[in-house]
């Protein structure tokens, strides 16, 4: 067997890999997605190759030069185990590692297990729909920034929509969740990756990732990352700080050394009542305050490929309103609902 995993896959307090070897299953291989089995290695770093200190099984990494399991990792494996806690965001990469351990089952016939988990933001479905052009690993599918959908759920809409190459199909099996609906909130027992290390900044991350692909900061360096957005030259801005590496998170963070001034959003999330939209005002309010704007969206064209199309970036410069932005995704939106449908394991919300 081989286990697609982090350290998020536990079982109360005892990671999955250790529970199966303490029941005589012959865990092979682990593969190890971005942050690295232990999930602390620092945002965009390459994950490496290793042997797991606590086991002895060795780490293949998902995260680097080779982003699917290759025949070779996968010789002698029987079944692929995936249990990964998601956030339900787009950009989130484990959709992606999930994507490519389900076609490489699927050419090596090997069956995959989806250990289900809760979806933190799995109440709600907004933002613009991913286009082809604009597919990368960071959004490889044509859903919403939020989809409203457990990580086993988007298997069978993956495996049921043909996006895997050549449309192979995976032998999936999905264990689901007890007590489980869309309108549950959740907790995270265990901070999913280094950077987003609280529920108010898992909460915010769908509407602040954006800025990744801006010249502001989401606070990485700091100790509050997703959530706080600051900008070199903000004279309008009344909360400031300075990002710095950080063991574990940010080695090299925007800015770093340089003082940001923006907004400290950590009192505009309500844990009782979490967000039920994208707040566009964020990001619409700071575009308005940058100093340069020629120079706001960074020329990478990385927003885009954050927002799944050039329209989001094109209605900021516009001036366009919050409504507006979101009466332009309201057609596509509605078709995604239609398909998701089909998906669903437990009661929508």
């Amino acid at each position: 067997m081989a286990v697609v995993s982090n350290h998020t896959g536990v079982i109360g307090e005892t990671h999955l890999v250790d529970t199966l070897i303490s029941r005589g299953v012959d865990v092979i291989r682990v593969f190890a997605p971005e942050h690295g089995f232990r999930g602390d290695v620092p945002d965009g770093e390459t994950v490496k190759d290793e042997r797991d200190k606590a086991t002895g099984i060795k780490v293949v990494s998902l995260y680097g030069k080779n982003k699917k399991p290759s025949p070779e990792a996968l010789e002698g494996v029987d079944r692929i185990v995936f249990d990964i806690q998601d956030v339900g965001a787009r950009f989130y990469t484990y959709l992606s590692t999930l994507h490519y351990a389900m076609e490489a089952a699927a050419e090596e016939r090997i069956p995959l297990v989806v250990l289900d988990r809760p979806n933190p933001n799995g109440h709600y479905i907004d933002g613009p729909v991913m286009r082809e052009s604009e597919m990368s690993f960071v959004g490889m599918h044509p859903v919403p920034v939020v989809y409203g959908m457990t990580i086993g759920e988007y298997a069978q809409m993956i495996n049921g929509e043909g996006w895997l190459a050549n449309s192979v199909k995976c032998d999936l099996q999905v264990f689901e969740i007890d007590n489980y609906t869309h309108s549950s909130t959740y907790t995270l027992p265990i901070a999913p990756s280094p950077n987003l290390p609280d529920m108010k900044s898992i909460y915010l991350y769908p509407s602040l990732c954006f800025f990744e692909g801006t010249n502001v900061s989401v606070g990485r360096g700091t100790n509050f990352p997703f959530s706080v957005i600051g900008e070199p030259g903000n004279t309008s801005g009344t909360f400031s700080f300075v990002p710095e590496s950080k063991p574990g998170a940010s080695v090299s963070p925007k800015h770093k050394g340089v003082k940001c001034t923006g907004y400290d959003l950590r009192d505009s999330v309500n844990l009782s009542d979490p967000p039920a939209k994208l707040q566009l005002n964020w990001l619409l309010r700071m575009y308005t305050e940058s100093e340069n704007k020629a120079s706001f969206f960074n020329k990478n064209g990385y927003f885009d490929r954050l927002a799944g199309n050039s329209e989001l970036r094109k209605a900021v410069i516009a001036g366009k309103s919050q409504s507006e932005i979101r009466e332009s995704w309201k057609e596509e939106i509605a078709a995604f609902k239609t398909i998701r449908m089909k998906y669903l394991i437990y009661p929508n919300s």
